[in-house]
């Protein structure tokens, strides 16, 4: 698969158009259909072609480092060259007499300093060191471990609402805990994610037949059709159970 061919497939996960995209990152539609096309010489040169998969990746909740990184991979032309390294000068030897007469006068400089430093012998000082103070143990007296810390008592968790995604198929899934971004990827068949709120958690799914959710052992039906995008399904604690029961009833009433 071209590196243009999964970006369209993670957009269609999700359910978003080109026109949202564009709109959003100020993009043309042009543009986008370029880069999904794979066809790079209609797009301006220079670092606007990196730029438009950042801001394609950072708009559908993607990694963009990563996808920066695939698009030079699957474009090595579009990499930057690496600036060379710079040739170091040669350093000019000194002249050889230079080198003879800066001896000559470093050895005339040894033999002052011992003419005037030969008196006598030199004279080391000692520093006593201080009598030790008493000692705080006594012989005989039992010698205990220190103390250790006392560990820390464990918190009770507050009462929250918790929710288990369970994906039967491949899914894309948004979820919003108390207004904070904490899911924004597909999760492959099988795979799980715990949600906690105090409030309510807002998710939106891009196959609502392949997304159940979970209390402890307690599992729904499915959250719609097979390929069915479902947006901003608000889950509270009120609402809970009856999602549990009937699904299909409770989205039904946030619709309307």
């Amino acid at each position: 698969m071209s590196f243009g061919e999964s970006l369209r497939k993670e957009r269609e996960l999700r359910g978003v158009s080109l026109r949202e995209i564009a709109d959003a990152t100020k993009i043309s539609v042009r543009f986008l259909e370029a880069l999904e096309s794979n066809r790079l010489s209609v797009l301006p040169g220079g670092i606007f072609r990196r730029a438009f998969v950042r801001q394609y990746a950072n708009h559908l909740g993607l990694d963009a480092d990563r996808l920066v990184a695939d698009f030079l991979h699957a474009h090595p032309s579009e990499r930057q060259p690496e600036p060379q390294p710079l040739r170091a000068e040669p350093k000019e030897r000194p002249h050889p007499g230079t080198a003879l007469l800066l001896t000559l006068v470093a050895a005339g400089v040894v033999l002052s300093v011992l003419k005037l430093g030969g008196n006598g012998p030199p004279v080391r000082s000692e520093v006593s060191a201080p009598p030790p103070g008493p000692s705080l143990v006594h012989a005989g007296d039992p010698v205990y471990p220190p103390p250790s810390s006392p560990r820390p008592t464990p918190v009770p968790a507050p009462d929250v609402l918790q929710v288990t995604v369970n994906a039967t198929q491949a899914c894309w899934v948004e979820a919003r805990v108390d207004g904070q971004m904490v899911l924004n990827r597909v999760l492959t068949r099988g795979e799980s994610h715990t949600l906690q709120a105090e409030g309510e958690i807002l998710l939106s799914v891009g196959n609502a037949g392949g997304l159940r959710l979970g209390v402890n052992e307690r599992e729904s039906l499915p959250l719609g059709d097979s390929g069915e995008v479902r947006r901003n399904i608000r889950i509270t604690k009120k609402n809970l159970p009856s999602l549990l029961e009937d699904p299909a009833a409770v989205l039904a009433s946030q619709s309307s």
